[in-house]
């Protein structure tokens, strides 16, 4: 796409290193999927049923991330870089703490999840044994998304992309040996992305922590702060939750399928996984430009970019979309070796490349409105929506319509959100301009 005005250089000097942090961190995910998808079926079932785990604990904790863009954007296009590096501080403590308990909760919990996330016994050990090590890493995952939206906030993309893309090197490194050198099969995925994620998450936290000081922002905890951090999460947190009752409806109903379906399941959502997160570059620059330009004060500077953001991700979902429907007959051969799991897999991915114009789209919306600070909107439109989907996957379970019908249901889910969020961004009540959103 042409940069052919400013509201274009700004779109593309956010997301494009933007693009390149988000997608470290599916790939680790993809890592994991292709060293343990070669081990065997019921191993990467387990990998499956692990992942909606874990995938749900972090996702629910999204707003350590994107709040913390969102307030400290506003703070910095305000000028105020002293509340915006407290802000960042407060985040940081909060992301220390619920890491903590959360980590505790997952390795207490795992034998549960395991067991009724998995399609047989022989699953649900394996996604024990990967829960039980990766629970370790937890609250670094944590410190990984609060700093990590701390510097979106501050125009620094630099930062996170580097230190995730190391650590990515040092995932993939130490996967390998752990699983095939010293034969300690998933666990030993899980020991190399545990270390890999402690390691970014202590890079980002250092440099947030350095840049705090001169700011002359306390890096104490501030108890005050850290709980209304927490309480102008609960939107998000709702919004978020919205989104991960969807995903382990569908990871249910992949298990109920049966084993060749739950991992073909597996592959097909780290696939998914890795593309939103490409698509979410754009949703970055949304909630970092929504963010500074209604902090600024500009109602028709953020009403501009946002056109142009929509286009952009309509551009990038269509290249998404033909990327994937081009390999996808080839696809399958990367992450496992059971002909049952690759026929699975090939009409599926067909209709994840139809649903990716749609997904731009509504990254795009979602990023702009968590910018905004329309958090309470967003968790009225996620149940909503989620209201709309439930219906569809649980009627796959029920027929038995098979996999690649799993993921037509997952175009209505796409469906259901572009409306909720097209409609919402055609009004000027989420535009409210300041530092804060004190107006509301």
């Amino acid at each position: 796409m042409a940069l052919r005005d400013d509201a274009d250089r700004q779109i593309f000097r956010v997301a494009v290193p933007a693009f390149f942090a988000l997608i470290t961190e599916p790939l680790m995910l993809l890592a994991d999927t292709a060293i343990i998808g070669h081990l065997g079926t019921p191993e990467l079932g387990g990998l499956a049923a692990a992942s909606v785990v874990l995938g749900t604990v972090i996702g629910l904790c999204v707003f350590l991330a994107y709040g913390s863009t969102a307030s400290v954007a506003r703070h910095h296009g305000a000028g105020d870089e002293r509340a915006a590096y407290g802000l960042a501080i407060s985040s940081l403590w909060l992301a220390v703490a619920l890491g903590v308990v959360l980590g505790a909760v997952v390795a207490a919990t795992s034998g549960t999840f395991a067991r009724a996330l998995s399609s047989s016994d022989r699953v649900a050990g394996f996604a024990q044994d990967y829960l039980l090590v990766s629970a370790l890493a937890v609250p670094a995952m944590l410190l990984l998304l609060a700093a990590t939206g701390a510097l979106r906030g501050v125009l620094d993309l630099r930062t996170p992309l580097v230190a995730t893309v190391v650590a990515n090197i040092v995932n993939v490194v130490l996967n390998l040996v752990f699983v095939y050198g010293l034969d300690w099969s998933v666990r030993g995925a899980a020991a190399g992305t545990v270390l890999a994620q402690w390691l970014a998450a202590a890079w980002v936290v250092t440099v947030v922590v350095r840049r705090a000081r001169p700011a002359r922002a306390s890096t104490r905890p501030r108890p005050g702060e850290i709980l209304a951090a927490a309480r102008e999460g609960v939107p998000l947190i709702v919004r978020t939750l919205t989104l991960r009752v969807a995903v382990v409806l569908a990871a249910l109903v992949a298990a109920g399928l049966g084993d060749v379906q739950l991992a073909a399941h597996q592959v097909a959502a780290s696939i998914v996984t890795f593309l939103a997160f490409a698509l979410d570059a754009i949703a970055i620059a949304g909630q970092t430009l929504t963010g500074r330009a209604l902090g600024a004060g500009d109602a028709a500077g953020t009403r501009a970019m946002t056109r142009r953001m929509i286009a952009w991700g309509i551009g990038t979902g269509v290249l998404a979309g033909v990327v994937v429907g081009g390999l996808a007959p080839w696809l399958p051969h990367l992450f496992t070796s059971d002909p049952a799991v690759r026929d699975a897999l090939v009409p599926a991915l067909l209709v994840v490349a139809v649903i990716q114009p749609l997904s731009g789209v509504v990254f795009v919306l979602d990023g702009v409105l968590i910018g905004a600070g329309d958090g309470a909107y967003l968790a009225i439109a996620g149940l909503v929506v989620l209201a709309v989907y439930a219906p569809l996957v649980l009627l796959v379970g029920w027929v038995d319509g098979g996999f690649t019908w799993l993921w037509v249901a997952y175009g209505g889910f796409m469906t259901a959100r572009l409306v909720t969020l097209w409609s919402r961004q055609r009004g000027d009540t989420w535009m409210v301009l300041g530092a804060t959103r004190s107006a509301d």
